[in-house]
């Protein structure tokens, strides 16, 4: 057996908990290509002009079947959805992308007159985080997951986007089974893969059908939120199809809470594995919200992006990256790349210029970060504030599968009390 790369370890789940060894091996490449055909991409520089290189495609529909020069016997990459749904605007190129994201950020921040629906909710959301933290008055141990990283950012959401919050277990239980059927590490067998890719296929489809049916009830009767107005847009680029609507409707009911859900939690335990920055944040809170963004740097809540592919033969590092190929950028391993951020493996929580990657950029920046910064910063500010003496249980704490989106399953915290 051939000794594997540092991608394949960095892959691995015994590795989840601290990819950054791996990643530092896998910068010394810096466009790395593994047994299955695929480039990796590891550093800043490369990541970034690609990110803005019109040769590379996001639609997994345009990657051929079999990655040029790649060893039969290796897996082929795969995607989550793309063989369940419509492409979404992350998964598309112009200009159906950019039809179809247009529609959507004037749905999300409100139209050109009036575009502060989301800085708007400010007040909403630190009620919230002001609720959870009440709700954990009397405890001495509680997990920053259950108890305040994933009920925020899902209410949030599901106002956002008119879906109602009382089903809220199904989608999660659709979206944890879909992210557990996409492991691309060396350890699930050749069966165990091919169980997995049939659950993850059945939850993608009942995902679909859910939100179809949302929409139709929209259809008929309109009701509060973005997904019921942009089935009655009437606007200039014209409606959505029914297929594209859905889509994009499962990717923003996900993307919207599951990023958030990872960051709060990395960003609560790095603090408190860094009791100096901890101490910091309190003395000056003001430091939230360039905080926030060095936490993010830290441990960014999407490790990489996979269903890129090069559309034309591209030089870069020193190497062709063949037409046709996968491209995997590696933000993870970017946001600690040496050569961009002076001592990148520490914490600063008033880091200059800190132009990270944890939300991407190019045509394919995340939307909806201004939404998921102000969840940050009110729930790390208030945790920071109003929990005393705040003691990790476990260290590392158990992670979830997915290598794409790595955050932590639970993180139990052993505290002496809330503040008011």
């Amino acid at each position: 057996m051939s000794e594997e790369t540092p991608w394949q370890q960095v892959l691995r789940y015994e590795n989840r908990a601290n990819p950054y060894p791996f990643y530092a091996e896998l910068r010394k490449t810096p466009v790395a290509r593994q047994p299955n055909g695929t480039y990796v991409v590891s550093t800043y520089r490369e990541i970034v002009s690609l990110l803005h290189d019109n040769r590379v495609s996001s639609d997994p529909t345009k990657r051929p079947a079999t990655a040029p020069g790649a060893d039969p016997a290796e897996p082929a990459t795969e995607t989550i959805t793309a063989a369940d749904l419509e492409p979404s605007i992350i998964d598309s190129d112009p200009p159906e992308h950019d039809r179809n994201r247009s529609m959507m950020l004037r749905h999300f921040y409100g139209p050109s007159d009036s575009p502060h629906q989301i800085s708007d909710l400010d007040p909403e959301i630190r009620g919230i985080v002001a609720g959870l933290l009440d709700n954990m008055k009397g405890k001495t141990r509680i997990d920053v997951v259950d108890d305040l990283a994933y009920p925020l950012p899902v209410t949030v959401i599901c106002k956002v986007l008119g879906v109602p919050l009382e089903d809220e277990p199904r989608f999660h239980a659709w979206i944890r089974t879909a992210l557990e059927s996409f492991d691309l590490g060396p350890e699930p067998t050749a069966e165990e893969i091919q169980r997995e890719a049939v659950d993850g296929h059945r939850a993608v489809q009942e995902f679909g059908e859910y939100i179809t049916g949302l929409l139709d009830r929209y259809s008929e009767q309109p009701g509060p939120g973005m997904l019921s107005a942009m089935v009655h847009d009437d606007g200039p680029e014209g409606r959505m199809s029914q297929g594209t609507l859905v889509t994009n409707a499962v990717l923003l009911l996900f993307a919207g809470h599951e990023t958030t859900v990872n960051l709060i939690a990395h960003s609560v335990l790095t603090l408190l594995r860094h009791p100096e920055a901890l101490a910091k944040l309190r003395r000056r809170p003001e430091l939230i919200v360039p905080g926030v963004e060095e936490l993010l740097r830290f441990e960014s809540s999407v490790q990489f992006w996979h269903t890129r592919s090069a559309l034309d033969d591209i030089e870069i590092a020193g190497t062709t990256i063949p037409k046709g190929a996968p491209i995997f950028l590696v933000y993870g391993a970017a946001n600690r790349d040496p050569d961009r951020f002076t001592d990148p493996d520490e914490l600063d929580l008033e880091r200059p210029d800190n132009q990270h990657l944890g939300y991407s950029q190019g045509i394919h920046f995340c939307f909806g970060a201004p939404l998921a910064r102000l969840e940050v910063q009110a729930a790390v500010g208030e945790f920071v504030r109003r929990v005393q003496n705040p003691r990790l249980v476990e260290d590392p704490p158990p992670y979830r599968r997915n290598q794409i989106f790595r955050g932590p399953r639970h993180v139990l915290v052993d505290i002496d009390g809330i503040a008011d």
